[in-house]
């Protein structure tokens, strides 16, 4: 190992000698619209994937597409040696729709305007996994005792439903010494930050039907049963739509506060309430004391409703009582509670509530604990510092990523977070954007993590 290319001075030249480099990699998957949820995508899907191979191969390393029941796995890596340790970053390179009409242009389109770069995709995920890629081949050039390999999935933006069988199948190929995700987002510019819990996500539908066909309101109002009101009249049951309360019984029994000592660091992160309004474009908040905002977004569950559909929605007003409506909803769960004693729940207040109403449940997603303590995690911390100039925080997430616990559980080794976005980035937003300050020092810490964990005893 040469140690002298390793130094912050070096990392940062290996980094500006390969901006040009970066910026042609990432611009040729960005401008692969590789949309897991939409099926007509599914050839730019399988497009990405050999890109993604091809990226690999062109610089030196070795690559693979593995199969799953659904869209394909891609593993690359540098070195196989057994006497090494193993690392492997996680990564997805399936993206959101990109369907808003507030887009500045095509969404994918690779648009460089100075030090930022637009486009579907570019801050989640192709960006920071390219930026991880970059750190990869600095720590090589320098010679890093260490196997560093890359897992990129093409299912995460739907749930990840195929993830856990596509593992299972190529897991004796996969095995790694822990795992490192760069798919989270900082609180503000200049403070890193790293969660060290996700929320879970579990969505279901309620429907209900009361006719075969739309009816006539002056002949049967009053007498006929109205689906889309009772719906309503049901939720409100369920949540208080004004607090967000949850008002089924037993909800929050599992749920575990946070600790005065992760509050303190949530106090530290750069968490402002005008900030997060900009950042996000929101016109009004719930509560607006900063740390009772980061509880609830970190450490509370929520029910959310996405979509109620039914009746006429065109123009003006067609007096009809519909037949039938639907309401979508989610569930985000904090760690410890389990989705089917949730749903198990949910059910249970739907039936006694409306017995006609009809719950179709969704693919769900596990909450996770992540880890704060022990080499990894200070690895994550030293890698931060050295590159970035400032110590990490660690949060929570109020997101979620459904690959994560299924790799500690089926890889047996723990996970950690290295992630480089920022709120402004625009996660699944109109104009999404990376920029080269968090892609360059990006760089640079995956390069030092590499070194750093490349010290410890296999």
């Amino acid at each position: 190992m040469n140690p002298e290319l390793l130094t912050r001075e070096a990392l940062d030249a290996f980094a500006a000698s390969h901006r040009a480099d970066f910026e042609h990699e990432l611009k040729t998957l960005v401008e692969i619209p590789s949309v897991s949820a939409d099926p007509a995508r599914a050839g730019d899907v399988q497009r990405c994937a050999e890109a993604a191979k091809d990226l690999f191969e062109r610089h030196g390393g070795k690559a693979e597409i593995l199969d799953t029941p659904g869209n394909p796995l891609i593993h690359g890596w540098f070195g196989e040696d057994p006497a090494l340790p193993t690392i492997t970053v996680y990564n997805h390179m399936d993206v959101q729709p990109a369907n808003e009409p507030e887009w500045k242009a095509e969404p994918f389109q690779f648009v460089v305007d100075g030090d930022t770069y637009r486009g579907r995709g570019s801050t989640d995920d192709k960006g920071p996994a390219v930026t991880a890629f970059f750190g990869a081949l600095a720590a090589v050039k320098a010679g890093v005792p260490l196997n560093i390999h890359f897992l990129w999935e093409l299912e995460e933006e739907i749930g990840s439903p195929n993830f856990e069988s596509g593992l299972k199948a190529h897991a004796h190929r996969l095995k790694t010494d822990a795992i490192v995700v760069s798919d989270t987002v900082w609180i503000t510019r200049g403070k890193p930050s790293t969660p060290a819990g996700l929320r879970g996500l579990k969505g279901f539908r309620l429907t209900l039907e009361t006719a075969d066909h739309d009816l006539h309101s002056g002949v049967v109002g009053g007498a006929a049963r109205n689906p889309l009101s009772e719906l309503i009249e049901l939720v409100g049951q369920m949540m208080d739509g004004n607090t967000g309360k949850v008002k089924i019984p037993g909800f929050y029994d599992e749920v575990i506060p946070p600790t005065e000592e992760e509050i303190e660091g949530w106090k530290h992160s750069g968490f402002t309430t005008e900030t997060f309004m900009k950042d996000h474009m929101l016109k009004g908040l719930r509560v607006d004391d900063p740390i009772k905002i980061l509880k609830r977004v970190w450490g509370k569950p929520t029910m959310e409703i996405h979509g109620v559909v039914g009746g006429y929605t065109g123009p003006g007003i067609k007096s009809a009582v519909p037949a039938r409506a639907e309401v979508k909803v989610s569930c985000r769960l904090v760690p410890d509670m389990d989705e089917e004693t949730t749903m198990a729940r949910i059910r249970k207040f739907v039936k006694k509530h409306n017995p006609d109403v009809e719950l179709h449940e969704e693919h769900g997603l596990a909450p996770f604990k992540g880890h704060t303590t022990g080499k990894y995690a200070g690895a994550i911390r030293q890698a931060y510092q050295f590159a970035f100039g400032a110590p990490c925080t660690f949060t929570r997430e109020g997101g979620s990523i459904g690959a994560v616990k299924t790799m500690e559980d089926l890889l047996g080794c723990e996970v950690y977070f290295l992630g480089l976005s920022l709120p402004e980035h625009g996660y699944h937003a109109p104009n999404e954007n990376y920029d080269w300050e968090q892609a360059s020092g990006g760089i640079v810490a995956f390069a030092h993590y590499f070194e750093t964990v490349s010290g410890f005893k296999k």
